[in-house]
C-alpha cells in the first residue's frame, strides 16, 4: 500500500505544475482583458448605462410625483416636436420662407452628393454604402436647414449655432494653435516663456474665462472701451446682436482651448527628426516646400486627431453662452446642451433627453463622417 502511494506522487506533482503552467498561460493570453477590465467596468456604469436609461426619458412624459418619477409612455413626440412642434424654431430656425438663393444652393448641392454617393458605390463595401448614405442624408439635412434659414435671411436655431461654434471656432483655434507651434519650434530667443504663456489659459476654470471675456467685451467699462469710443462704437452693445454674441462667444472659446492645439502640435513638430529638414534645405527646397512636403506628412496623424478630439469637445459647448449672455440675445448664442439644460431646468425631462440624443446623432454622424472622408483621406494621400 505504501509503495502505491509512492509511485503516485511524482505523478500528482506533475499534473499540479502542468496545471499551474496552464493557467499561468492563460492569465498571461487574457492579461490585457484583466488590466482593462476595471476601466471597462466604470465606463459600462457610469457612461454606457445612463445613456441606455435615457432613452426611457426620451420617449416618455415624466412627472414628478411623490413617490418619484412617474413614465408614460409618448413615443417619438419630444422628438417630433423639435422639428414640427413647439420647438421647432428654437431648435431648426426659421425656414420659411425660403428665397431664391436658397433653393438654387440647395439643389446644386443635392447633385453634388448624389453624384458622389453614386461614384462611391464601386469603392466600397455594402457595410461603407450605409455608412455613406447616411452622411448623405445628414449632408442634405443640413443642407436644407442652411439654405432655407440663414441664406434666405432668416434666424439660424439652436442646431446651427451649435455648427457654427464647432466649425467655424474649431477652425480658428486650430489654424492659431498650429502657427504658434510652428514658432515656437524655431530657434528663437524667449521661446520657452511663450510657451509658458500660450499655455496658461487653458488651466483656467470656464467659469473664470466666461466672467473675463464677459469683462473683456465691455463696451462702457471694459479695457477696449476707450478704443470702441475712438472708433465711434461706444453706443454699440454686442450682446443685443446675434452675429457678435456669436462671435464673442466663439473668441472666448478659442482663447480657452487654443493652448491645448498649441501643446499638441508643438509636440508632434518637435519630433520632426532634423535631418529630414537639413536635407531638403541642401537640396534647395523653400520654408514652403519643407513644411508642406516634409513636416505636414508627419505630423498630419497628431493633427487630425487633435482636432477630432477638439470637435467632439465643441459640440458640447454649454458654459461660456450660460455665462456671457445666458443664451440670448433670445436664443442666438444657445446651444444644443444649453438648451437641452434650460428645458431640464423646465422640468421637461422628456424633451431634454430629446435634444441631447440629437446632439449625440449629430455628433456621431458629423465626426465619423469627418473622420472617414477628410482624415482617412488626407492620410492615404500623405502616404502615397
Amino acid at each position: 500500500m505504501a509503495s502505491y502511494k509512492t509511485s503516485l506522487q511524482p505523478t500528482d506533482m506533475s499534473a499540479g505544475v502542468t496545471l499551474r503552467n496552464r493557467l499561468g498561460e492563460w492569465v498571461d493570453r487574457h492579461s490585457g482583458t484583466f488590466f482593462i477590465a476595471p476601466c471597462t467596468t466604470l465606463i459600462l456604469i457610469f457612461a454606457i448605462f445612463p445613456t441606455v436609461y435615457s432613452i426611457f426619458f426620451a420617449v416618455s412624459r415624466v412627472r414628478f410625483t411623490g413617490d418619484g418619477l412617474k413614465f408614460r409612455y409618448v413615443g417619438l413626440r419630444n422628438f417630433k416636436k423639435l422639428f414640427f412642434g413647439s420647438s421647432e424654431v428654437q431648435f431648426l430656425g426659421r425656414t420659411d420662407p425660403v428665397s431664391i438663393f436658397g433653393y438654387v444652393i440647395f439643389i446644386i448641392i443635392v447633385i453634388a452628393v448624389l453624384v458622389w454617393l453614386w461614384r462611391s458605390r464601386k469603392l466600397t463595401t455594402w457595410v461603407g454604402m450605409i455608412g455613406r448614405t447616411i452622411s448623405a442624408a445628414m449632408a442634405i439635412f443640413l443642407s436644407w436647414l442652411l439654405c432655407a434659414s440663414l441664406l434666405s435671411g432668416n434666424a439660424i436655431g439652436t442646431l446651427y449655432t451649435t455648427l457654427f461654434y464647432v466649425i467655424v471656432g474649431c477652425a480658428l483655434q486650430f489654424v492659431i494653435g498650429t502657427g504658434l507651434a510652428f514658432l515656437c519650434s524655431q530657434p528663437i530667443s524667449g521661446k520657452n516663456f511663450f510657451r509658458v504663456v500660450f499655455f496658461i489659459p487653458l488651466m483656467i476654470t470656464p467659469l473664470g474665462v466666461g466672467y473675463a471675456m464677459r469683462m473683456l467685451a465691455d463696451v462702457t467699462k471694459g479695457p477696449f472701451e476707450p478704443l470702441l469710443a475712438f472708433l465711434g462704437l461706444s453706443d454699440w452693445v454686442w450682446s443685443a446682436d446675434a452675429w457678435s454674441a456669436r462671435f464673442i462667444m466663439m473668441i472666448g472659446e478659442s482663447w480657452q482651448w487654443i493652448p491645448f492645439i498649441f501643446i499638441c502640435m508643438l509636440a508632434a513638430l518637435e519630433n520632426v527628426p532634423n535631418d529630414h529638414v537639413e536635407a531638403a534645405q541642401v537640396d534647395g527646397a523653400s520654408s514652403p516646400q519643407i513644411f508642406r512636403e516634409i513636416i505636414w506628412p508627419q505630423v498630419l496623424p497628431v493633427a487630425v486627431t487633435v482636432l477630432l478630439i477638439r470637435m467632439i469637445e465643441a459640440f458640447k459647448i454649454v458654459d461660456l453662452p450660460n455665462i456671457m449672455t445666458g443664451g440670448g440675445p433670445g436664443t442666438a448664442t444657445e446651444s444644443m446642451t444649453l438648451q437641452s439644460m434650460f428645458v431640464w431646468r423646465a422640468n421637461d425631462m422628456g424633451s431634454s433627453a430629446a435634444i441631447a440624443y440629437m446632439l449625440l446623432i449629430l455628433t456621431v454622424v458629423v465626426c465619423a463622417s469627418f473622420f472617414n472622408y477628410v482624415v482617412l483621406g488626407q492620410v492615404k494621400k500623405a502616404n502615397a
